[in-house]
C-alpha cells in the first residue's frame, strides 16, 4: 500500500504566541488571523514485507532505519523525531518506508514542522484505521511537536494544514475554535508578498523566551501581548470585511508590538526588506513565526507587486511565490 499526504503551511497575519497555552488564558478574547498556502510538507507511506521501518527525509537528506518498529521505540535519538515519534504514536504493523519533503525553507517561520506533522498524522491514521480526524490529527501533531521541541507548541500552526483556507482561531478557555472568514480568498492573495531573508539563528527560542517572560510577570511583555491581542481582533474584522487598508494599519501596529517584546525577533535585513518595501507601496509587512530570520510577509496593493517583489528582492529577500490554499490536508490511497 502506498499512501501519500500533503499539508499547506500558513502566513501569520495576527495574534501569533498567544495561540500558546496558557498565554491565551490572560488575555480573554485573544485571536489568531492566518491563511494557509501553497508552499507544502508532504509525506509518502510505504508498506513493506518484513518488520524494518525505514525514515527518509527528501529536503534535508536524513535517513535512519530500525529493524522493527520496538527497535525505534527503544532508541532514545532519533535523526528524523517528528516522524519517529508519530509512529511511536500511531503504532503500525508490519514493514514500513516513510519519505518526507517540505517545500518551506529551513526555519521559515510558516509553520513547515507542523505541516509535515498534520500531513504524517493524515497518512498513519489512513494506514492503522485510527479514524481519529481533522481534530485530533491537529490535537496529536501539536503534543507530539512539543515533546520533539521539548517546549510547549501553539495551535495556531496546525489547523491551516488540516483545514486550509483564510481563518481566524479563537482561543478560549476549554479549547479552540476555528472561523472561517468571509473574505475571498483570491482578494487575499492578490495582496501577499512572502520572501525569505535566510534561517534564523534563534529560531523558536525568541517564543519560549516570550513564554518565559510572561509567565514570569514581564510587565513589559504582558502590555504588548495585550496589544497584540487588540489588534488581532481587529484584523479579524479587517479581513473579513476586506477592508485592506485597515489591515495593513493593523499589520503595521502588530509588528511594532511584536518587535518590543525581544531584539532578536527582527534583524537588519527584514527591517530593510519591509522598509524599502513599504517605499515602493507595501502597506505592511511582519516577520513569520517566532522571527529572527525566517519569511517576511507583505501585505500590498495588486498594483505594487511589481515594485515591491523587486525591492524585496534588493533588499536581501527570496521570493517565494504561493497561492493561498484552500483545501487543507488532503490523502490518497494506492496499491503498490
Amino acid at each position: 500500500m502506498r499512501i501519500e499526504a500533503r499539508a499547506p503551511t500558513r502566513i501569520d497575519l495576527a495574534g501569533g504566541t498567544l495561540d500558546i497555552w496558557p498565554l491565551y488564558l490572560f488575555h480573554p478574547g485573544a485571536v489568531t488571523v492566518n491563511c494557509a498556502v501553497t508552499r507544502h510538507a508532504s509525506c509518502v507511506l510505504e508498506t513493506r514485507p518484513g518488520q524494518g521501518i525505514e525514515l527518509v527525509s527528501r529536503d534535508t537528506g536524513r535517513r535512519e532505519r530500525f529493524a522493527s518498529f520496538d527497535a525505534l521505540a527503544r532508541s532514545a535519538r532519533h535523526r528524523l523525531p517528528l516522524a519517529a515519534q508519530l509512529i511511536r504514536h500511531f503504532r503500525p504493523k508490519g514493514g514500513l518506508r516513510v519519505e518526507t519533503n517540505s517545500e518551506a525553507p529551513a526555519g521559515a517561520g510558516l509553520g513547515g514542522s507542523s505541516a509535515m506533522a498534520v500531513a504524517l498524522c493524515a497518512a498513519l491514521d489512513r494506514l492503522t484505521g485510527a479514524r481519529i480526524g481533522r481534530i485530533g490529527w491537529i490535537h496529536t501533531s501539536r503534543d507530539v511537536e512539543a515533546v520533539v521541541i521539548g517546549a510547549p507548541a501553539g495551535t495556531q500552526d496546525h489547523y491551516p494544514a488540516a483545514f486550509g483556507g483564510v481563518a481566524a482561531l479563537h482561543l478560549e478557555t476549554g479549547g479552540e475554535r476555528r472561523e472561517r472568514l468571509a473574505t475571498d480568498p483570491a482578494a487575499l492573495e492578490r495582496r501577499l508578498v512572502l520572501c525569505y531573508t535566510g534561517k534564523p539563528r534563534q529560531s523558536a527560542i525568541n517564543n519560549w523566551r516570550v513564554f518565559v517572560a510572561h509567565i514570569n510577570g514581564d510587565r513589559r511583555v504582558r502590555r504588548n501581548l495585550a496589544a497584540i491581542a487588540a489588534v488581532a481582533q481587529a484584523m479579524r474584522e479587517a479581513v473579513s470585511r476586506e477592508n485592506w487598508a485597515e489591515a495593513g494599519r493593523l499589520m503595521r501596529e502588530e509588528w511594532n508590538f511584536r518587535r518590543r517584546n525581544l531584539p532578536t525577533i527582527s534583524t537588519p535585513t527584514i527591517d530593510r526588506i519591509i522598509e524599502t518595501a513599504r517605499r515602493q507601496g507595501a502597506l505592511a509587512g511582519k516577520v513569520c513565526g517566532a522571527g529572527g530570520g525566517g519569511c517576511v510577509a507583505l501585505l500590498i496593493e495588486p498594483d505594487a507587486r511589481e515594485g515591491v517583489e523587486r525591492a524585496a528582492q534588493q533588499a536581501g529577500g527570496t521570493l517565494l511565490p504561493c497561492n493561498i490554499d484552500r483545501h487543507g490536508v488532503r490523502v490518497s490511497t494506492r496499491k503498490a
